[in-house]
């Protein structure tokens, strides 16, 4: 696989377009607190036309305030992608609010359905855990799934992740970063 992170940008423009409606396509603009949805119902009529989808990059590329119920904190985004195209993203939230602390973590990732079921989401997020570390100065790093997405959970206890406990419908995993991406396995709880 030769995808790999990088900084939003416009190279990539028409396969993100085509990876937002298959994201349209299965309601991810109705789900309740999700930046996915919040960017679809704000940047969707905009991110059509170049300069629209240029200010769009513009805007995700950097640091961004991400309001919370409960707080802003900053926010960081990198898109994985394998040459021009658009496979998904991870989402960087620079600190834990208590809701985050419940609900979200540290990281927040999503593969376009097209591109599912190909190793793309652990490739992703085992590719963040350097960033998360290095960049943003997170160890452990926080990561939850819906106590029903099989999936997730494999991706996040195949990067590492150590179960600490179940809140509401939420499983909460803690990596720790330094060790991942020095490659050592981490001690697992039992």
């Amino acid at each position: 696989m030769s995808a790999q992170l990088i900084a939003p940008a416009v190279a990539v423009h028409a396969s993100f377009l085509a990876a937002m409606d298959e994201f349209l396509a299965e309601g991810a603009d109705s789900v309740q607190g999700s930046s996915m949805a919040h960017e679809l119902r704000t940047w969707r009529g905009r991110w059509a036309t170049a300069d629209g989808f240029a200010e769009y990059v513009g805007t995700v590329g950097g640091v961004m305030d991400h309001e919370r119920p409960d707080g802003v904190v900053p926010l960081s985004t990198r898109w994985w992608v394998d040459g021009d195209t658009y496979l998904g993203r991870i989402a960087f939230r620079h600190r834990l609010t208590p809701s985050l602390l419940t609900w979200g973590g540290h990281i927040g990732y999503g593969v376009r359905p097209g591109a599912r079921r190909r190793g793309h989401a652990t490739a992703m997020l085992r590719a963040a855990l350097p960033v998360a570390h290095h960049e943003l100065g997170i160890d452990p790093v926080l990561v939850t799934c819906d106590d029903t997405n099989t999936a997730s959970r494999k991706v996040i206890e195949a990067c590492g992740g150590i179960f600490e406990d179940q809140r509401d419908a939420k499983l909460r995993y803690w990596i720790p970063a330094a060790a991942a991406t020095a490659g050592q396995q981490p001690q697992r709880h039992i």
